[in-house]
């Protein structure tokens, strides 16, 4: 038994979780590697070629990995989690109007638990991933998320769903490096080709990242219900007419059809009425959001007022703002500076300084 635990890793067969396997078992710990199948093709009557953390040659990499630096390698099968939590959840959140956001969902309610869950019948202390991030423990006892330091890689903002239980076992050994160093250490540990290997910002299960497609897919007549809705103005007035509004995004420009004879943006998803509202720019500034699903993770709370930079999206650079709770799962957020672009339904997160407080789901921007 290693001196310094026994850690189950998450391999993809991709550059990063093979060189956090690869660090991890130089370091002395015992790895164990695991793959999940989070989605299959075939069976999913989409042609489209399996990538990323689906794509077989991925398994048969990360198996390699594993092969050729003497510890063993488990494919962990959770299609069927994965199909009902996040992908239902995915469709759910298009038809409510809304814009989610399902690595997310996928990090905080199924990788990180089925991972917990085998690490705990493989005798397993520890889980790791390659994500970009770090985890420290503050002074109160709990465990908190900060900031990567190669800021271009960072991924601390798909990670604030993270409980308490799983952050105390988790482990990021890829936080204290830059991609370039990475990219370096793979070629060091004879993978040249992981090291040129492009990388996949698609979502696993939309590859071609056409999720209009995916969603007339998924709903029957999906459609055929929703065309022929209205494109109205701020005041109400009657644009045009629009395809369904599942298919449209808060901040959308381009793909509207519709010629205003300046440019035109979502600014509101209204699924009752099957609405889009159409406006200038500035109609995406909003100063205030409320926030739900909370999920705290550098504190048990905040305070009233507390001061917070707050990301809506993945590659937001965050603004200042306010946060007031108001109930134990709800927080009012209110910016210094309007935030341009919120969409519910994506997450937003809260940091102090480098250090994730905490983090939950837009419920809306349009506040009473």
């Amino acid at each position: 038994m290693s001196r310094k635990g026994k850690v189950l890793v998450a391999m993809s067969g991709g550059i990063d979780s093979t060189v956090t396997a690869l660090m991890l078992n130089d370091e002395g710990y015992e790895v164990v590697g695991i793959t999940m199948k989070t989605w299959d093709y075939a069976t999913s009557g989409t042609s489209k070629k399996e990538t990323g953390c689906c794509n077989l040659d991925s398994f048969n990499d990360a198996r390699m990995a594993a092969v050729q630096h003497g510890f063993p390698h488990f494919v962990l099968d959770i299609r069927e989690e994965f199909g009902d939590f996040v992908i239902e959840n995915f469709v759910e959140e298009y038809l409510a109007g809304r814009t989610p956001n399902p690595c997310v969902m996928c990090n905080t309610h199924i990788k990180w638990r089925a991972l917990l869950k085998r690490a705990d019948a493989l005798g397993c202390d520890y889980i790791a991933t390659g994500h970009y991030g770090n985890i420290h423990q503050h002074e109160n006892g709990r465990y908190y998320i900060s900031k990567g330091i190669d800021e271009t890689k960072d991924q601390s903002y798909v990670l604030w769903g993270l409980q308490q239980d799983l952050l105390s076992r988790t482990l990021l050994p890829l936080g204290n490096y830059r991609k370039t160093a990475i990219r370096q250490m793979a070629m060091d540990y004879g993978y040249p080709e992981l090291a040129k290997k492009s990388e996949s910002y698609e979502i696993c299960f939309v590859p071609d990242n056409d999720y209009r497609s995916f969603l007339k897919q998924k709903v029957e007549g999906l459609e055929e219900k929703v065309a022929g809705g209205n494109f109205i103005d701020k005041s109400g007035k009657v644009l045009g007419k629009h395809k369904g509004y599942p298919f449209y995004t808060i901040g959308q420009r381009k793909g509207l059809d519709i010629a205003l004879g300046k440019p035109a943006f979502v600014t509101e998803i209204i699924p009752e009425t099957n609405t889009v509202v159409l406006g200038d720019e500035d109609d995406l500034k909003q100063n205030e959001m409320l926030v739900t699903k909370i999920n705290w993770i550098k504190y048990d709370g905040v305070t009233p007022g507390m001061e917070a930079t707050t990301k809506i999206r993945y590659k937001d650079q965050g603004s200042l703002s306010n946060l007031y709770p108001e109930s134990e799962n709800t927080v009012r957020v209110k910016f210094y500076e309007s935030a341009k672009g919120i969409a519910p339904g994506q997450s937003a997160v809260f940091y102090e300084g480098n250090d994730v407080i905490g983090g939950g789901i837009i419920q809306r921007s349009h506040l009473i």
